[in-house]
């Protein structure tokens, strides 16, 4: 699976997921500044799987209804890197078959698979 590490998810969690798995673009690393449009076009472009903590991606995905290889929000109430990797990491364990072209939303203690589009 290839992932693009989003610049608000940080580079402690881009590093951990590169030492993970060998394709990783991180926004933080090689494209800060660039927006959330190109951010999940780029994504979306290079068959990866988007990680991010901003909820805007909810909104492009499922209002205007942008493309996508899968997106994983988390929603943690704590937010410090070490988090974020010890939920990334039990996703990745337990669902990783599961996140490909999906929306997932994963908090400190459930994941959530959202379906892909809404009805209208």
């Amino acid at each position: 699976m290839r992932f693009l590490a989003d610049e608000c998810t940080g580079p402690a969690v881009a590093r951990w997921l590169t030492d993970q798995h060998p394709d990783v673009l991180s926004v933080y690393e090689d494209a800060r500044g660039i927006g959330d449009d190109e951010v999940i076009q780029i994504a979306f472009a290079e068959h990866r799987v988007l990680v991010t903590n901003d909820k805007d991606f909810g909104e492009k995905i499922y209002r205007e209804r942008k493309a996508h290889w899968g997106v994983i929000l988390l929603r943690l109430t704590d937010e410090r890197s070490s988090v974020k990797i010890e939920v990334l990491q039990k996703l990745l364990l337990m669902y990783s078959d599961q996140i490909p072209n999906q929306f997932v939303v994963a908090t400190e203690t459930k994941v959530r698979f959202a379906r892909r589009y809404p009805e209208a």
